[in-house]
């Protein structure tokens, strides 16, 4: 399994990262900061909490200036009673303070990671499917994990430790000033040099914070891939290969890790040096002031004390600088998921034909409840990069009729059924349901009204009559039963331990390939859809069973748009008409019959194929 890694030069799963700017993107914080303030309650006890901490932390400077210039002026007859009284009453409130700000900074972290994954994953249900074809299941896995716990984090704590930080700053600040402006002028003046500081180092750390973020998304995906793909990985003894190339991202990993980590250690040893050297010099001109009599002892020391805490809350705030740069990473990887737009969504009159229904009552877009007619108009498609992969399609499907489409692999066939269903739509040309373009339908309407039944379809954890109830949800346990007495299921069901109550285990695991299918065979069949497309769908079962399943399926596609793509032409052969694509286009059509006598491409895929079904009959009877 070699296919698992992204090329190092090309592969970019930020697609958008070099639009951001290289500073701190205000206007970004702005948007994620409603997060938090859709708690209004918790924020405002946030503040609260966090104002009352700061304001009783300055307060113990000013109780011990007091005590001392109490002292050093009465003596022995000093009253010190009503210090020793504010100090217990400042201690008890800065006690519930923290306790405070502790648990409203937590649930207010708990609230805001819960609403950014509910944001991010209803958007990753409405996105197309073109959004997922360049982006690996680590890269989103990787934005609703790790990169959100983080950004919970910074909002939450960061949120209080500016409060708190801001508070304690400019009250310290103030007293300083309101005790001796020449000192406090020296302590402040470090202030332009801590600035400057910060600005040089904020793209450094962004810069490397970027890459931490991206090489972690590369990281999850390259865990992700070599899971789902480990029996690949042994069958093929691609071990050693894997891992030398899962080394060489951990690698990158840890250089851009350590870049990062050191930007940020360096950071904040410089804060504090300045900060220590501030307090020196208000050391040695206070002491000169002391010794002049320009202020008492208990002003020195209450001041010192404040110069010293003064720099505690630029620390903290360095520290949260410098987890905000590594924070707007994660913050520019989680909105660009968030705010992504679906490639295929409803027009702005849609939009409004669906709110007039809402308003008034009435069925969205008006339309009936049977679908009689699509057509295919001069349909052309192809990806933003490489040639066509469809070219100037005229056809037409009517209800009831079944069609089946065939042709080597390549030639277009699952485009053609994506155009179908609308998970892409034409570049060139258009397609109409009951003669309207379907751009002009709800794409909610097309899309519940499709039953699709895959190659390999997906089964999701929990029991077998969840997984068919899927198709239709509100289904009682009868219809389920009854679907799947139609797909054939019927019968191993019922042999299953706690039969219908089975649990199929993740992925389906505790069930064979035949079984998943036949699992979502019933599942189609109870969504009763008005189009049923079937890609490849009993290739996993045994001949009994598909035998089984085409009786079961008659009465369901009778009614019915029907499309099969077919590799396996033995199974189509009752099909209404058969389609042959090659490169792009339709080369031929007609019904079985009538292709083998035309002796063109469908005739020799269909000679090709029984002479191997053949050989493998021979091949089995003499085994």
């Amino acid at each position: 399994m070699t296919d698992i890694y992204y090329d190092d030069e090309n592969y970019n799963d930020g697609f958008d990262e070099d639009s951001y700017n290289h500073g701190m993107n205000l206007q970004l914080w702005r948007r994620l900061l409603r997060y938090a303030l859709a708690y209004r309650f918790e924020v405002g006890m946030l503040f609260t909490s966090a104002t009352l901490t700061a304001a009783a932390e300055i307060a113990f400077p000013l109780l011990t200036r007091g005590v001392i210039d109490e002292i050093s002026t009465r003596g022995a007859e000093a009253n010190l009673l009503i210090y020793g009284a504010w100090y217990a009453f400042f201690t008890v409130q800065l006690a519930f303070s923290v306790l405070g700000f502790i648990w409203f900074g937590g649930r207010l972290r708990t609230h805001v990671a819960h609403d950014i994954r509910m944001d991010g994953f209803k958007n990753l249900q409405r996105l197309s499917f073109s959004y997922y074809d360049y982006r690996p299941v680590g890269w989103l896995m990787a934005r609703m994990t790790s990169d959100c716990e983080r950004l919970s984090n910074i909002l939450a704590w960061g949120m209080l430790d500016l409060v708190w930080g801001s508070t304690m700053m400019l009250g310290i600040a103030v007293s300083m000033l309101f005790m001796d402006v020449s000192l406090a002028l020296i302590v402040l003046s470090v202030l332009p040099f801590l600035a400057w500081i910060s600005i040089k180092f904020q793209q450094r750390i962004l810069h490397s914070a970027r890459l931490v973020r991206k090489t972690n998304s590369r990281i999850t995906g390259s865990y992700n891939e070599s899971i789902m793909g480990v029996q690949t990985s042994k069958a093929f003894v691609k071990e050693a290969q894997n891992l030398y190339k899962f080394g060489e991202l951990t690698n990158q990993m840890h250089r851009a890790s350590v870049t990062n980590l050191v930007q940020a250690v360096l950071y904040l040893p410089i804060v504090l040096t300045l900060g220590s050297f501030a307090i020196g010099l208000a050391l040695v001109f206070g002491g000169v002031e002391l010794i002049w009599g320009a202020i008492t002892a208990g002003t020195l020391v209450a001041f010192l004390t404040y110069a010293r805490h003064f720099f505690e809350p630029i620390e903290q705030l360095a520290h949260w600088f410098a987890e905000m740069q590594m924070a707007q990473a994660s913050a520019e990887r989680i909105m660009s998921l968030i705010q992504a737009e679906p490639d295929i969504q409803d027009s702005p009159e849609v939009i409004r034909q669906i709110e007039k229904a809402k308003n008034t009552h009435m069925a969205v877009d008006g339309l009936p409840n049977n679908i009689q007619k699509i057509q295919f108009h001069d349909v052309g498609f192809r990806y933003d990069v490489g040639d066509d992969i469809l070219r100037h399609i005229d056809l037409t499907i009517n209800q009831g009729e079944t069609l089946a489409i065939v042709g080597s692999t390549g030639g277009g066939k699952s485009t053609l059924i994506s155009l179908l269903c609308r998970f892409y739509e034409p570049t060139s040309g258009h397609i109409k349901i009951d003669g309207i373009d379907y751009r002009k339908r709800s794409l909610h309407w097309l899309q519940s009204n499709l039953g699709i039944v895959l190659q390999t379809s997906h089964i999701f954890s929990g029991s077998i009559m969840e997984n068919i109830r899927y198709g239709k949800l509100g289904a009682s346990d009868n219809e389920v039963v009854a679907a799947s007495i139609r797909a054939g299921a019927h019968s191993f069901v019922e042999k299953m331990p706690s039969r219908y109550s089975t649990s199929v285990g993740e992925g389906g695991s505790n069930l064979s390939a035949g079984q998943k299918q036949l699992i979502s065979f019933a599942r189609a069949i109870l969504s009763d859809p008005k189009i049923l497309v079937m890609d490849e769908a009993t290739s996993s079962v045994d001949t009994e069973t598909e035998q089984q399943i085409q009786k079961g399926m008659g009465r369901l596609l009778s009614d019915r748009i029907s499309v099969v793509i077919a590799h396996r032409l033995s199974t189509i052969l009752n099909a209404d008409r058969i389609l042959v694509i090659e490169d792009g286009g339709i080369i031929e059509q007609g019904r079985h019959s009538e292709l083998i006598a035309l002796g063109g491409r469908y005739h020799k895929l269909y000679a090709q194929q029984s002479i191997v079904e053949f050989s493998r009959t021979e091949q089995n009877w003499q085994a």
